[in-house]
């Protein structure tokens, strides 16, 4: 035997040597990179090879990660297998979170598929809110199957407090308070402005919550209903006498269909007296038939100022065709002492009667017309 391991050539025993330390290198790489993990994963009664540890690694799987989730799961006495978990894990999904749900199912008795809640978890939804949602339901009796949650889920809405809503009623106030708005003005029949104040008492169903219009639907619905009702009413003393009147009209319109609630009652908190609209109303109407007047009267002074010029221009337009007339006299005066129809002693007498003329004119206190 020594013989042989003399004849095995120098080299050989060279290659063999650092097989031998490369392996020794790689075990120890291994157990440096993963006993921890691989330690607490046995101690925690949820074993897992070196081997699956480093293909783990290859696969850019984060194996502390899935061995914390792993012994979570076996602590809470949930059994998930390993590559269930990796799926999820290189499926973009959020391993811890649907552990949790997982184990929150478990101790609630619900019978949900692992790869259901993966796959809501993929799709964006809340496992969290679904599990206790279901929670919630089962204990207060409620139908709610788990595709039903997740659809809920899956539409924003949050269905822990759906379910609860469902059990529990809650109150809705008209209008808003955020809106900025305090009351609902309303006007009744004659001309008296009301402002109310409601509360809305919803219960949440839980059949028509996807796909249903929420509170912003609910209040604008019973805000039209409240000023409907005031609108109608022949006096706004019947409405401070009987304001359930009001409640009564709007809650037999059935304002909940097709929104996620259903109405159990609407209460008129409060009812205040406002403004005199009518009366604001005959008054406006008064001013503006007033205005129009004003403005009927100025259009008509404002003609007459323009037929007056008008006449006045027309007067200066006469008075400028009489003085051109008369400049024509002296030329025809001078044309007849040349063609000898007028002699000097007609021109003469001419001028003595416009003389007289004139003198008779001031005699009798009247002006000369130039």
């Amino acid at each position: 035997m020594n013989e042989l391991m003399a004849e095995i050539p120098a080299s050989i025993w060279a290659v063999l040597g650092l097989a031998a330390l490369a392996l020794v290198v790689v075990a120890a790489f291994v157990v440096l990179s993963f006993g921890s993990t691989w330690l607490q994963a046995w101690a925690s009664g949820v074993p897992i090879g070196f081997t699956h540890l480093v293909g783990m690694s290859i696969r850019k799987v984060n194996s502390s990660l899935i061995v914390n989730s792993m012994i979570t799961a076996h602590k809470a006495g949930l059994k998930i297998s390993r590559d269930f978990l990796e799926a999820h894990f290189l499926a973009r999904g959020n391993v811890p979170t649907l552990v949790q749900a997982l184990i929150m199912a478990h101790q609630a008795g619900l019978n949900i598929k692992p790869e259901s809640l993966a796959a809501h978890l993929l799709a964006g939804g809340n496992v969290t809110d679904v599990v206790k949602g279901l929670i919630s339901a089962s204990r207060a009796n409620i139908p709610l199957s788990f595709d039903k949650a997740c659809a809920i889920d899956l539409a924003g809405r949050e269905i822990v407090q759906a379910v609860n809503t469902s059990v529990d009623p809650r109150v809705i106030d008209c209008p808003k308070p955020v809106s900025g708005k305090v009351t609902l003005d309303a006007v009744a029949k004659d001309g008296i402005q009301l402002r109310v104040k409601a509360r809305v008492t919803v219960r949440t169903s839980i059949e028509r919550l996807v796909g249903g219009a929420t509170d912003d639907t609910i209040i604008a619905r019973v805000g039209e209903g409240i000023v409907s009702a005031i609108g109608s009413s022949q006096d706004y003393k019947q409405v401070l006498e009987n304001p359930d009147r009001i409640s009564k009209a709007v809650l037999a319109k059935g304002l909940d269909a097709g929104t996620a609630y259903d109405i159990l009652s609407i209460d008129i908190a409060d009812v205040d007296v406002g403004d005199n609209i009518g009366a604001k109303l005959e008054i406006d109407r008064a001013q503006a038939k007033k205005q129009v007047a004003q403005a009927d009267a100025e259009k008509r002074a404002a003609e007459a100022r323009a037929s007056q010029a008008e006449q006045e221009a027309r007067i200066a337009e006469m008075r400028a065709k009489v003085v051109e007339a008369e400049s024509q006299i002296p030329m025809a005066i001078s044309e007849a002492f040349r063609s000898g129809n007028l002699g000097i002693m007609d021109y003469y007498r001419m001028n003595n009667v416009q003389a007289d003329t004139g003198m008779r004119n001031a005699i009798g206190g009247k002006e000369e017309k130039k």
